[in-house]
């Protein structure tokens, strides 16, 4: 018996990338709309109505137009920002202690962004567990690939007219205002009273990310290995997320943020200094993997009562 699915947005980057994921698994019956009915808000959610589950992959404000339109019982899955931080709604991270059984259970699932995955999969665990403060200060440095950017950054980067030696050809440092739209659920799901300082940059190469968090570790009463062996204990058994142990997995001291391009898994680094003052956390992911669709299918599959990473890349 196939389950019948929705991709309301499928032309965007995100929806391209569930719909490549679905497309050959048997159980899955993707419904189609009409050009004309992708722009009326009710022949929308006609079609999500007739669905088991939708993803909506779409701007925050068409979002929000068509839910209110929605059955309370047909499975929704949300990409934007604009439910994450809602408590009617599930966060989906599924490694978080007890966010599995929400997922399986819920009809309205907000997949989480690609930066606060990062950043989310190292403080949670560590505030969870009483070994970073919620009220203690942070940062985090975040790089990616531009194919996060959507449809536009796209097309500039591998546009056939891009100048030689142009600003593209150098990383970008964006979000200096640090006011990120991820911010309001870095801080709601990892439990911080406030934001960390967060700048993004993205490079030119298409996908793949990094987060990085450093830690000052007297400042916190933590040793490295202490960090490194909470992180490992927290995901055990995960299929989806792995850490390696301390200062083991880098590349001979590098790490490509585009490593894990192409996979729906995340991996966890944990490196300290020589004399165990300070650590780097990193977080390294496809933001268009575990950082979006890989994530949706994950949360999907959970909802449907089905494997947890099947279509899925790991």
């Amino acid at each position: 018996m196939s389950v019948k699915v929705f991709i309301d947005g499928s032309a965007g980057t995100t929806g391209l990338r569930i719909a490549d994921r679905l497309a050959a698994r048997p159980e899955i019956e993707l419904l189609s709309i009409s050009e004309e009915g992708r722009k009326d808000v009710n022949e929308r959610a006609k079609v999500i109505n007739s669905a088991d589950l939708a993803f909506l992959c779409l701007p925050d404000a068409a979002s929000k137009e068509v839910m209110p339109l929605l059955r309370p019982d047909v499975k929704v899955l949300d990409t934007s920002t604009a439910f994450r931080t809602d408590p009617n709604w599930v966060y989906g991270f599924p490694e978080l202690r007890g966010q599995k059984e929400k997922i399986k259970n819920a009809c309205r699932v907000a997949v989480p962004g690609c930066y606060a995955s990062g950043f989310i999969s190292i403080m949670r665990p560590l505030v969870e567990l009483g070994l970073a403060g919620a009220g203690d200060f942070y940062s985090c440095t975040g790089i990616s690939g531009y194919s996060g950017g959507g449809k536009k950054m796209i097309a500039d980067y591998e546009s056939p007219d891009r100048p030689a030696h142009g600003k593209l050809d150098a990383p970008k440092s964006y979000g200096l205002s640090l006011g990120h739209k991820h911010l309001p659920e870095m801080a709601a799901i990892t439990g911080l009273t406030t934001p960390p300082t967060f700048v993004p940059v993205v490079a030119d190469y298409y996908a793949g990310m990094e987060t990085m968090i450093p830690l000052d570790l007297p400042a916190l009463g933590l040793t490295a290995q202490q960090a490194a062996d909470a992180l490992a204990e927290y995901y055990a058994g995960q299929k989806m997320i792995s850490v390696h142990p301390l200062n083991e997995g880098t590349d001979g001291g590098f790490l490509a943020a585009n490593k894990l391009a192409g996979l729906d898994r995340l991996e966890i680094f944990c490196l300290a200094n020589p004399d165990g003052t300070q650590m780097e956390l990193i977080s390294l992911f496809d933001n268009l993997g575990k950082g979006s669709s890989g994530a949706a299918v994950q949360c999907m599959n959970l909802m449907l009562g089905l494997d947890e990473t099947a279509g899925l890349a790991l």
